[in-house]
């Protein structure tokens, strides 16, 4: 820190500006604190002319610009007061330290012997506050000890205080208002590096680049300044610059660029807070680090590791909610996290995560690793060691988890992670699969299946062979039945050398082998694989017999036998009723199928109106249950269909132009697209609008060409059996 009289101060007979910085004209986007900070603390504000102290806080974690903000409010208030007057709070001695350096500036000392005594030079300094006439501010900078700032404290001076801190304890406790700086947003951290470095702020690409660098930072200050600086220096193209930052994270965040004069780096912002920490603290900081920085919720870590089979017993404070909230108070306190007071949700900035990640040792790092793998496998069913369908009740659970096993693999990838149980890991990863399968967010489901593959060590398990099933159950969803078919014969294989030939997970394979060849084609040794299923459940009572059915009857309404196919769908245990409200009453989306195929029975036999109602009924089910994902798309353009069938062909446009805009944004949403637009085609045609029917027809030619990876497709007539087979026969 400098000290005062190395600083450029001016005074005047009517007091003296002692800020021992200038104003870094690099400051954007504070302007609404600045505010904040003048309706409290302005002494020409009519709500602040009266007696005591007026006084605001700015807290937050270190790098957030606190000291920046305090430095523009004193230069941009500067002619609102006589005097304004900072103090180093780091510690009691540069606190001291200050104070002395200021009496010597307002003339309270005369001697060296009295400038050398800060004990006195301090209370010279609050004599002087409390009985000056002069408008003042006093700035206490970094102050994060409560008893240090104790002592220093006017308490009975009227004036203005400005507090900056990490320490939210210090405060709440010592002002009357306070405000907890953030980093910024992505839009305004983006604005902001365009700056620094000095690129055209009008690109596209420029602010895409710098919106994707401002998030990997998390909108820091400091981070931005220092990385801002860092690339305008170096003249660094912004496509290069995250690429070497992953490769080089921690020599670059050491480097200060002279942007500005703040004495710390991103390596060193929060070097204090970290290495006083101790205890379940500094465990929980280290667990945190390995975590979604975003959205921690207290929830996941209580019941997390009662219900896993971590083997670190220091963790266990974790299964305590009072032990918990210690922890978390320590680090609340340096403003290591953030909590939300209504939801309760923990929050980490990513900078801090990689600075308490470059702290541990590889020890520490693995035993953190693996006790946050079993922690959040508690937020995904076993789907694995027994076959147990769609885990839908979950599904709440499963979301809360579902970042952190994404940030689990990221963090394994970055910094090399070891694992304790490489099977464990993968074990997690495919039960998440199968939650994001059931979700149908297939292009993660395939990214992590593979992970999941990949890692695990013994491939003729159970385990193994689900996470193989799994894989031709997301390849066959996509249309990709050839591969789906590999990945359930390689299961089969499996599973017969391992399990007795009625065991569950038999029934399951030739359950979905017949799925697959009923996409294929292969109808009769579709029909012969789900009967071996069937007689399998039979015999050993089994609660999944229902599934067997519902599959059987699909098979069979492909057969051209919609009566046999509705005779075996009643069969099915939970719709013995056998009423539309039966299928959606219990919030399973498997049910939602078998409405869709009940309504393509009643098609079939020719009952347009019951299909048509539950076609519709089926639509809103898996709109208000899955989003805007490829059942919806598919459920739309049944029900357009049906509607173009009655005539109604302007409610079934509609419905084609919402399958178009979903499937359009869904990777595997091309084959949707391609028949949703030969279908508006065939009814722009039928209604004379030939621009319309053309231009339809255009996008569904372009979207088949890309199906079929061919420059051209083959001469031949089209027809919406071409595009049907493009898609799925049965989406369950």
């Amino acid at each position: 820190m400098k000290s005062l009289k190395e600083s450029k101060l001016s005074s005047s007979k009517e007091g003296c500006y002692c800020v021992p910085y200038t104003a870094n004209p690099h400051f954007w986007a504070r302007e609404e604190v600045l505010e904040q900070i003048g309706q409290a603390l302005s002494p020409t504000n009519s709500t602040n002319n009266r007696q005591g102290l007026q006084t605001y806080a700015l807290w937050g974690m270190g790098g957030v610009g606190k000291t920046q903000i305090a430095i523009h409010y004193a230069a941009s208030s500067r002619d609102q007061y006589n005097t304004t007057l900072w103090i180093s709070a780091d510690n009691a001695v540069q606190l001291s330290q200050s104070f002395r350096d200021i009496a010597i500036r307002l003339g309270l000392v005369g001697s060296k012997e009295e400038s050398e005594d800060t004990t006195s030079a301090m209370l010279r300094v609050k004599q002087w506050l409390i009985g000056t006439s002069h408008r003042w501010l006093l700035i206490f900078d970094n102050a994060d000890d409560a008893e240090v700032l104790r002592h220093a404290w006017p308490q009975d001076a009227q004036g203005s205080i400005l507090l900056t801190t990490r320490n939210s304890q210090v405060a709440f406790e010592k002002v009357a208002d306070a405000l907890q700086v953030e980093p910024f947003n992505d839009k305004d951290g983006s604005e902001i590096l365009l700056k620094l470095t000095h690129l055209d702020s009008k690109s596209a690409i420029n602010q895409d680049l710098s919106k994707t660098i401002a998030h990997t930072l998390g909108g820091l200050p400091l981070a931005l300044s220092q990385i801002g600086g860092f690339i305008n220096q170096r003249k660094i193209p912004l496509k290069d610059f995250l690429p070497l930052y992953q490769r080089n994270a921690s020599k670059i965040d050491a480097r200060k660029t002279g942007i500005t004069d703040y004495e710390h780096s991103l390596s060193t912002a929060w070097e204090m807070s970290l290495s006083k920490l101790d205890g379940n603290a500094y465990l929980l900081q280290g667990l945190l680090a390995f975590l979604d920085p975003d959205r921690i919720d207290e929830v996941v870590l209580i019941d997390g590791f009662k219900n896993s089979d971590s083997s670190a017993p220091q963790f266990e404070f974790l299964s305590d909610e009072m032990d918990l909230l210690d922890a978390e108070e320590a680090l609340l306190q340096v403003a290591l996290i953030n909590k939300n007071s209504e939801t309760g949700i923990l929050s980490v900035h990513r900078l801090i995560q990689a600075a308490v990640m470059r702290r541990l040792t590889a020890e520490e790092r693995t035993v953190c690793f693996d006790t946050a793998i079993n922690i959040i496998t508690w937020g995904f069913p076993d789907t694995w060691s027994a076959d147990v369908g769609h885990q839908h009740q979950s599904w709440e659970t499963s979301e809360k988890c579902l970042p952190h096993v994404l940030h689990l693999v990221k963090q394994k990838e970055q910094y090399h992670l070891a694992l304790v149980d490489a099977d464990v890991f993968a074990q997690l990863l495919l039960r998440c699969c199968w939650y994001l399968y059931e979700r149908e967010c297939y292009d993660t489901a395939l990214r992590l299946i593979d992970e999941a593959l990949t890692n695990f060590t013994n491939k003729g398990t159970v385990a193994f062979s689900s996470a193989v099933e799994l894989r031709g159950l997301i390849d066959m969803d996509m249309n990709f039945q050839n591969k789906a078919l590999e990945s359930f014969t390689r299961t089969m294989d499996i599973r017969t050398k391992l399990l007795d030939p009625d065991d569950g997970f038999i029934a399951a394979s030739l359950t979905t082998l017949g799925i697959v060849h009923t996409e294929l084609g292969n109808l009769d040794q579709a029909f012969e694989s789900h009967q071996k299923a069937i007689d399998i459940r039979l015999r050993t009572n089994s609660d999944r017999i229902g599934n067997s059915y519902s599959n059987m009857s699909s098979l069979l309404l492909r057969m051209g036998k919609a009566n046999q196919a509705e005779e075996m769908l009643k069969r099915c245990p939970s719709l013995q009723d056998f009423n539309d409200e039966t299928f959606l009453k219990t919030g399973n989306p498997r049910f939602s199928g078998d409405m869709v195929l009940l309504a393509r029975i009643r098609r079939q036999q020719g009952r347009l109106e019951e299909a048509l109602g539950l076609a519709s009924k089926a639509l809103g089910f898996r709109q208000k249950l899955l989003g805007n994902r490829l059942k919806v798309c598919d459920s739309l353009y049944q029900v357009a269909d049906l509607l173009q069938q009655r005539g109604s062909s302007a409610t079934a446009l509609d419905l084609l132009y919402e399958c178009i805009s979903i499937s359009s944004s869904l990777t595997e949403g091309d084959g949707q697209y391609a028949r949703a637009n030969y279908k508006a085609s065939q009814i722009y045609h039928e209604q004379g609008k030939k621009k319309e029917s053309e231009k339809h027809l255009k996008n569904a030619k372009e979207m088949r060409r890309k199906i079929s990876h061919e420059d051209t497709l083959k001469e031949e007539e089209e027809s919406i059996e071409l595009y049907d087979k493009l898609n799925l026969w049965m989406l369950w």
